[in-house]
């Protein structure tokens, strides 16, 4: 089906690329599983005398379930030990002792990780039965809750995430290959938390393909009527656009810019939240005729923008400068819609972003471009470093904590019901759940008795803090402690 080629998992072009650097959730986990000779190979023979005859609730065949699962792991990078879980997870269900069994068979690691994301997954079912029968799916309160549900378990295993959103594609990619009717509870799901946490991860792949079949079962008719959009005259579009993007390119080389020109995808979802947000119709939008211009620099990018301005017609009002003025999430790029003139006539607008590679790199894979452009002994992409394993670790579980805050922020009227925690960091890259207004000796009675009765300082973010300051969502707290002792008087004045 034509509408399909606009919700591809990932570009033959940009495969090269992605391998090169992977989101940071991508490496830790990988780095999680211990490495064993044949690990896939003996995961499926293990898996498949008991689930090859099995059916998942959608209809779906739990061995091809657990194998498109495996292959979608290979594409966005994980280990072949990553793949080999997704086997296990499956073989959970039909073991009495399951954390034994795959734990001799395995080792404890690959047991942990199939159990945790089981019990996950069974948790997450009866959430959405339960807002079935209730016909609440939409509830603040109910979503908030499976999001907690979700990030508790995310927290005490980094493998699992990549798991569930692995299956949770593949379920949508099979309801939509079948034709099988999707529930309304996990299509919103997917749409409203499984894709926002692939975006905030970094795993662009996942998230837009997630988004648009997600979309396709709640909105059918609204999917098919753009995608039909879409298809009318895509190839007269596209050989413009690319004769464009040539000459684009070529013009630039001969200004001495060194720019590699590229067009952009369409995603039928992004396209819609667009033109909503903004009450357009579908010829207003700009960024359907769109082009991306990547420099070796900052002074390139403007250097490119003022030549393209001087070449095309700008337009009023539609330049964005997120250079000098990044967003929220670090995304920096040059954003300008122009007219092209043909016999002193304005042709239709174009879209065109300017970045630099490290930008871009950021805009396609998130936290990972923060560690690829890190460079000994100085701060990387926007002023961030990482000196390995545990500061990557560090900072997945604070986009964890970000995807949570943002589903919470999202929710109307849901203040009350959401303000009531925080989550906190240890040393150690552990989550804790607090009360909202916790202080540091909160933080430490949490941990545990003995530390709380010993505390006598503490440092958040490295900075030492009195012990009664409120602690704030996704701060890492570290307590001073005593060899001995009780509850301070103190502590009321520190």
């Amino acid at each position: 089906m034509k509408s399909l080629q606009t919700i591809q998992l990932i570009a033959p072009s940009a495969a090269a690329h992605t391998e090169e650097r992977l989101p940071d959730v991508v490496a830790v986990t990988s780095q999680a599983l211990p490495e064993q000779v044949n690990a896939l190979a003996r995961a499926r023979s293990f898996a498949e005398p008991l689930i090859a005859d099995e059916v998942l609730d959608t209809g779906e065949n739990t061995l091809a379930h657990a194998d498109a699962v495996a292959a979608i792991l290979r594409v966005v990078g994980g280990s072949e030990a990553m793949q080999a879980a997704s086997y296990l997870v499956h073989a959970c269900v039909h073991l009495n002792k399951p954390q034994e069994v795959i734990a001799k068979a395995f080792g404890a690691n690959f047991a942990a990780l199939a159990v945790e994301t089981t019990q996950l997954m069974r948790v997450q079912r009866l959430s959405r039965g339960a807002d079935t029968l209730s016909h609440q799916a939409d509830a603040p309160a109910a979503q908030t809750e499976n999001v907690r549900k979700m990030l508790l378990a995310f927290s005490r295993d980094l493998r699992v995430v990549m798991l569930r959103l692995a299956s949770r594609l593949q379920t949508l990619r099979f309801c939509a290959a079948s034709k099988t009717p999707v529930p309304p509870g996990l299509a919103r799901e997917s749409l409203q938390v499984f894709a926002p946490l692939a975006n905030r991860l970094g795993i662009w792949q996942i998230k837009w393909e997630m988004e648009d079949l997600s979309f396709r079962f709640i909105e059918p008719d609204t999917y098919k009527q753009v995608a039909r959009l879409l298809d009318e005259k895509r190839v007269e579009r596209e050989a413009n656009m690319e004769h464009l993007r040539a000459s684009l390119e070529a013009e630039l080389t001969s200004q001495g810019i060194k720019a590699v020109v590229q067009g952009r995808p369409k995603h039928i979802y992004s396209i819609v939240k667009k033109m909503r947000g903004k009450s357009l119709g579908f010829d207003q939008l700009f960024d359907i005729r769109a082009l991306r211009v990547i420099v070796p620099s900052v002074p390139d990018c403007y250097a490119v923008l003022g030549w393209v301005h001087a070449r095309f017609v700008p337009m009023a009002d539609e330049f964005d400068d997120y250079i000098a003025k990044p967003k929220g999430n670090g995304y920096q790029s040059l954003h300008t819609v122009v007219q092209q003139m043909v016999d002193g006539v304005a042709c239709l607008p174009i879209e065109i972003q300017i970045r630099t590679q490290a930008m871009h790199d950021h805009a396609e894979h998130g936290v990972a471009a923060h560690w690829a452009y890190k460079e000994a002994g100085t701060k990387g992409y926007a002023g961030v470093s990482a000196s390995g394993e545990y500061d990557a670790k560090i900072a997945v579980l604070r986009q964890l904590l970000a995807w949570e805050r943002d589903l919470s922020g999202a929710a109307p009227h849901s203040a009350d019901v959401l303000s009531d925690h925080i989550y906190v960091l240890t040393p150690d890259a552990a989550v804790v759940e607090l009360p909202a207004g916790a202080t540091a000796v909160d933080f430490a009675y949490s941990v545990h008795t003995s530390l709380g009765h010993r505390c006598r300082g503490a440092k958040v973010d490295g900075v030492q803090v009195p012990l009664n300051t409120p602690l704030q969502n996704g701060q890492t707290v570290e307590i001073t402690a005593a060899k001995e002792g009780g509850p301070s008087r103190d502590w009321l004045n520190t």
